[in-house]
């Protein structure tokens, strides 16, 4: 028998490791500001600040924070800022500007409005005796937050609360909500000492892409001054995501984020108006309402507490880009290793088409496993997204070592029939078995994800990364290894179909500047066709 010829394997397994590396050098390459986003020298004027960690979550009404962990944040919080903005008084918040008072902090304090009155009052209560109590400490207080954006207050019955609290303290009375919200309710302006507004450049109705976010922020700033010219405006929310979903152009980032807080705070100083960044530490529970990107505004990563981008150092999108390229390489020798062990027990000359395919499924995984491992830790917030997202990322690992072997053995893909119909015409085959297992929990994410992102799609994330680790060498098999005859399986073409329509919807809907939603509905189409031409009769393995 003519000896097995490893040459072309081994110069596409070279090929392969050099893109993966080339890949990780461009992704995790750092950049360097201008401006640092945290400058020692000069501190921030305000940050906004929630001290909830873990499970903590305001949305349980029975959570009360510790005054330890509230202390040992404000004095984190003072090396970087002179003021925090809060919220609310619930929580345990009410702490906040006494224990402020001790490591030199000033203190916007919030009070949370909705469409409760025996509440609101109960608020405005608390929150009047607290400015009495803290003259030094309490700069300003914020009567209802976006409570107009939500419509849970008129704008007359708003404008009478404010005046309610102005009667009773001498410190500054202000509102916050949406610079569009202030234009539409000029009653309000008459009831403030000076106007706040929040300016998201990531949530714009036309979202507004990074580079672009300081100077729409000052647009937007001027367009409120002319508007209101007697009184000061404050910026009370600005800054901008490190993780999440994009919004047409606007691309959640870890560069993104430092990049637009360091061009408005530079902006600020050379214009000489007051900003309030949202927000001082990542929130974990606001995920819940918001998906991932609610999660990930802060300047302090959540679980370490650390600052995200410590003065003097570069700003890397994955600052642990060695180990993911590393791991990446390692995956894509392990793909190799197994389409030459099975052409080893299989002894035939495969076709030069499915060397081609194994190295393209090598590569793709190797790619993009570090950045499905890391979307899997940004966006698993909860059992259920924990599981969806590790499944999907257990596929897009396991489907490109199963497709090698499958590719070298000659055998197609299994269809569901052959998973789990009738007995006699099951696969015997371990791997086969466990192929189509793959490709039924990938079908199966797919289709809930596509689903959701036709029905609510505005706080999804695009699973574009372990999504084609898994259909890459699916697509490979359904175009090298399909049967010739046999009819095409109804469950795959009910999918097929669900799939290729969601994507094409899901391409307009988005638009055209997302490429994270165009990168996914591609891959959904690609999986669609794929499940499209599965035949119920397989090549014998």
């Amino acid at each position: 028998m003519e000896p097995i010829s490893f040459r072309t394997p081994l110069a596409l397994l070279v090929v392969s490791l050099g893109l993966i590396a080339a890949a990780w050098w461009w992704l995790g390459e750092p950049i360097r500001l201008a401006r640092a986003p945290i400058d020692p020298a000069a501190k921030l004027e305000c940050v906004s600040y929630a001290p909830f960690r873990g499970e903590q979550t305001p949305l349980v009404a029975t959570t009360e924070i510790p005054p330890e962990q509230i202390a040992e944040d404000l004095a984190q919080l003072a090396k970087i800022s002179k003021c925090v903005r809060t919220y609310s008084i619930e929580n345990g918040l009410d702490r906040v500007p006494a224990l402020a008072a001790k490591v030199g902090l000033k203190v916007i304090q919030g009070i949370w409005l909705g469409n409760n009155r025996l509440k609101n009052l109960a608020q405005i209560n608390v929150a009047v005796g607290l400015a009495k109590q803290n003259p030094d400490t309490i700069i300003a207080l914020v009567v209802g937050n976006e409570v107009l954006l939500r419509g849970e207050m008129t704008a007359a019955d708003l404008a009478a609360n404010i005046r309610l609290v102005k009667s009773q303290v001498t410190v500054p009375v202000t509102y916050a909500d949406v610079w569009e919200y202030w234009l539409r309710n000029r009653e309000v302006y008459d009831a403030v000492d000076f106007v706040t507004i929040h300016i998201l450049p990531y949530w714009e109705d036309f979202p507004i892409r990074a580079r672009n976010a300081a100077a729409h922020v000052d647009a937007i700033r001027k367009q409120v001054a002319v508007a209101f010219p007697a009184k000061e405006i404050l910026i009370g929310e600005t800054g901008w995501p490190s993780a999440g979903r994009m919004r047409e152009g606007a691309l959640p980032s870890r560069a993104n984020q430092a990049r637009v807080v360091s061009e408005i705070l530079a902006m600020a100083k050379r214009e000489k108006f007051r900003v309030n960044l949202i927000e001082a530490y990542d929130q974990p529970w606001k995920r819940e309402l918001e998906g991932t990107v609610g999660g990930n505004w802060g300047l302090i990563d959540a679980v370490g507490r650390k600052l995200k981008y410590p003065p003097g150092e570069p700003v890397s999108n994955y600052p642990l880009w060695k180990i993911q390229m590393g791991a990446g390489m390692g995956l894509c020798v392990l793909v190799f290793m197994v389409a030459m062990l099975t052409l080893r027990r299989k002894p035939w000359k495969p076709r030069w088409t499915s060397w081609i395919a194994v190295a393209v499924s090598a590569t793709s995984a190797g790619i993009l496993l570090g950045v499905a491992a890391d979307k899997l830790c940004y966006e698993s917030y909860g059992f259920g997204n924990s599981l969806r997202w590790g499944l999907l990322l257990a596929a897009g690992i396991l489907s490109p070592l199963l497709g090698a072997n499958a590719l070298m053995s000659g055998r197609a893909l299994p269809t569901f029939v052959e998973l789990m119909g009738p007995r006699p015409g099951r696969t015997g085959s371990a791997l086969s078995v466990m192929l189509g297992i793959t490709l039924l929990v990938t079908t199966l994410i797919a289709a809930e994800t596509a689903l959701g992102f036709v029905f609510d799609p505005r706080y999804r994330d695009f699973p574009f990364a372990a999504l084609t680790m898994a259909v890459a060498p699916y697509w490979a098999l359904a175009w090298l290894n399909r049967p010739l005859t046999g009819s095409r399986p109804i469950a795959e073409q009910v999918f097929a179909g669900l799939l290729v329509i969601s994507a094409i919807y899901i391409g307009f809907n988005e638009g055209p500047k997302n490429w994270q939603s165009l990168w996914t509905c591609v891959v959904y189409a690609m999986l669609g066709i794929t499940l499209w031409r599965a035949r119920a009769a397989q090549i014998p393995g």
